[in-house]
C-alpha cells in the first residue's frame, strides 16, 4: 500500500509539472487546470489516484492538460509535452484499479462480432466525435481511449465546467431566477444587490441555472466545431450539432442492465443491490436531461450514426471499431 502511495504522488508531481510546463508553453490567458501551490495539488492529486483512479475527475483533469499541450505550435515543445503526457498515461493505466482496467466485454457476445463501417466527410469539415452512454457501459473510457489513439481533444462534463469557468460563464455567476419575483421582492425590501439581479437576469433572460449553463455550453461546442477535432461525451452535443448543421459522428454505447451493475460492482465495490440503485437513478437522470433538452428518446438508435453494445467488444476492441468507421475521413490522421 505505502509502495503504491508514493508511486502515486510521483506520478502526482509529474502530473502538475506536465500542467506547468504546458502553460508556459502555451502561454494561453486560458489558465492551467492546477492552480494552487505545488504540495496541495500534488496531495489533491495523490489522493485521487489511490482512491479514485477509475473516476471521471482525474481522468477529466488530464485530458484538458492533454487538449492544451496540443495547442502547442512550436513543434519541439509539442513533441516534448505531448511525449510527457503518453507517458504519464501509461503510468496511471499501471496504478492497481485504473481506470478502463475493469472491462465490460461479454466472452460470448465477442465471438459473433463483425463490422465493416464507412463514413465520408468533406475534406474541409472537423471531425467531431458525439458519444452517448449508459453508466457501466465504459463508454467514457472508450471515448477518452479514442481520443488519446486519434490523438485529439477530448470535452466531458467536468471539462466543459472547467473551461466554461475560464470563460467567465462559471455556474457560481449564473444565477437561477425560476422563482424571480420572489427573490426580486426581497432584495428590494432588503435593498441589497439589486443592480446584480437585473445584471444576471438580463444576461440569462431569466434562465434557469441549469438551462444558462446548457446554452452557454451548447454555444460552446458550436464554436469548437469550427475550429478543432475532438470527442464529446454527453451533453446532448449529437442534437446541438445537428440543429446547426455542424457535420459530426454520433455515436451511442450500452451493454446489457446485468452486465453494466457487474461491472459497477467491480468498479466502485458496490453489493448487487446498491450497484442496481445507482444505475438505475443514472439513466432515469440522463434520460430525462436529454428529452428535455432536444424532445427525442435517450438511447434509442434512430437517434445515432452508431450503437455499440460495449460487451461484444471490450473496451479495446470498440475503439478499434470506431476507429474502422472513421478510416476514410481525410483529416484524421494527425
Amino acid at each position: 500500500m505505502e509502495n503504491n502511495r508514493e508511486n502515486c504522488y510521483e506520478i502526482a508531481k509529474q502530473i502538475y509539472h506536465l500542467d506547468e510546463e504546458v502553460y508556459k508553453c502555451v502561454g494561453s490567458s486560458l489558465g492551467r487546470t492546477y492552480t494552487g501551490d505545488e504540495a496541495t495539488c500534488v496531495e489533491n492529486i495523490t489522493k485521487l489516484l489511490i482512491t479514485r483512479p477509475q473516476g471521471h475527475e482525474i481522468r477529466s483533469e488530464i485530458a484538458l492538460i492533454g487538449n492544451m499541450a496540443r495547442t502547442i505550435k512550436n513543434k519541439e515543445d509539442h513533441h516534448r509535452m505531448m511525449k510527457e503526457y503518453n507517458d504519464i498515461l501509461k503510468k496511471v493505466e499501471k496504478i492497481p484499479s485504473s481506470f478502463g482496467s475493469v472491462d465490460i466485454i461479454n466472452e460470448n457476445l465477442a465471438a459473433l462480432n463483425s463490422s465493416n463501417l464507412r463514413q465520408h466527410f468533406s475534406p474541409e469539415d472537423h471531425l467531431i466525435i458525439c458519444i452517448g452512454r449508459t453508466h457501466g457501459s465504459a463508454g467514457t473510457d472508450i471515448g477518452f481511449a479514442l481520443a488519446d489513439k486519434l490523438k485529439i481533444n477530448y470535452y466531458d462534463a467536468e471539462i466543459f465546467k472547467q473551461v466554461l469557468k475560464r470563460l467567465d460563464a462559471e455556474k457560481e455567476q449564473v444565477v437561477d431566477h425560476s422563482d424571480y419575483k420572489t427573490e426580486l421582492r426581497e432584495k428590494i425590501h432588503k435593498n441589497t444587490n439589486i443592480g446584480k439581479f437585473f445584471e444576471n437576469f438580463n444576461r440569462y433572460h431569466g434562465l434557469p441555472t441549469q438551462d444558462a449553463i446548457f446554452f452557454n455550453q451548447s454555444d460552446l461546442i458550436c464554436e469548437m466545431a469550427k475550429k478543432e477535432d475532438f470527442i464529446v461525451m454527453g451533453r446532448c452535443a449529437d442534437v446541438v450539432l445537428t440543429n446547426h448543421r455542424i457535420p459530426h459522428i454520433s455515436i451511442f454505447i450500452t451493454a446489457s442492465f446485468e452486465q453494466r451493475v457487474h461491472r459497477m460492482m467491480e468498479l466502485h465495490n458496490l453489493n448487487y443491490k446498491q450497484a442496481v440503485l445507482l444505475l438505475t437513478k443514472l439513466d432515469r437522470k440522463h434520460e430525462r436531461y436529454y428529452r428535455h433538452y432536444t424532445g427525442k428518446k435517450w438511447g434509442d438508435a434512430v437517434n445515432y450514426d452508431l450503437c455499440i453494445n460495449s460487451a461484444s467488444y471490450g473496451i479495446e476492441e470498440s475503439v478499434e471499431l470506431i476507429e474502422r468507421m472513421i478510416n476514410q475521413y481525410p483529416n484524421h490522421d494527425k
